[in-house]
């Protein structure tokens, strides 16, 4: 069945592929197992998983299947995202897999600006509301009611983690940069912009980051 469901999703259409699903993310990458009990699933979140597991899990969430394990499973991801941690230990973790990515993903070049990967792109963003949730959950549980980055951005400015205007800009700057990458994603255009492009919305994103990680 978990076969079937990774080739129904892997399917190409005249679009392109429809979602792409990499198996090798697994615990133990090829060599893991395609299914995974709760409990097993629970054991190695809380033991074994990395800081940037954690960071994945933030953006989890149920999509079909039983209400009664999709409970259940809502219940696990906020205990483990819910878990208190040594702050600097978190950041640093968050910078150093912050720059590998860089190193191997970023395209951004002295013409170039890669909105993805780039300094001030779309991940640096993605970065800063998944270093919120793991460091300030377990005293703001309403940092764990949504999935998505413009909710627990407003979260982040009602527990008063943020200001009201830092959250504002930061969901608009994000909404910018995601929305000019769907254009060029269904264009089939590749996500690499003119270095001088969204310079605002960057630049802003650049003094959130150093806020958050300097």
């Amino acid at each position: 069945l978990g076969q079937k469901i990774i080739h129904i999703l892997n399917t190409r259409t005249m679009n392109g592929i429809l979602y792409e699903v990499d198996m090798r993310l697994r615990p133990s990458g090829n060599s893991g197992l395609l299914v995974a009990s709760l409990k097993s699933f629970e054991r190695y979140q809380k033991k074994d998983a990395w800081t940037w597991e954690h960071q994945a899990l933030v953006r989890t969430r149920v999509v079909a299947g039983c209400p009664q394990l999709a409970g259940k499973f809502s219940d696990v991801r906020a205990q483990v995202l819910g878990n208190q941690r040594d702050i600097e230990k978190l950041r640093q973790d968050v910078i150093d897999m912050r720059n590998k990515m860089r190193e191997q993903l970023d395209r951004s070049d002295t013409a170039h600006f890669d909105l993805k990967q780039g300094a001030g792109g779309i991940v640096d963003l993605e970065f800063i509301v998944q270093f919120s949730v793991l460091a300030w959950s377990h005293e703001h549980a309403n940092l764990l009611l949504w999935t998505d980055n413009i909710r627990i951005l407003e979260q982040l400015a009602i527990s008063h983690l943020i200001s009201v205007e830092l959250a504002e800009q930061l969901m608009e700057a994000y909404r910018v940069l995601r929305g000019r990458g769907h254009r060029r994603t269904l264009l089939g255009e590749p996500t690499l912009l003119s270095a001088n492009e969204l310079s605002g919305e960057r630049e802003l994103v650049q003094r959130a980051w150093k806020t958050f990680f300097s």
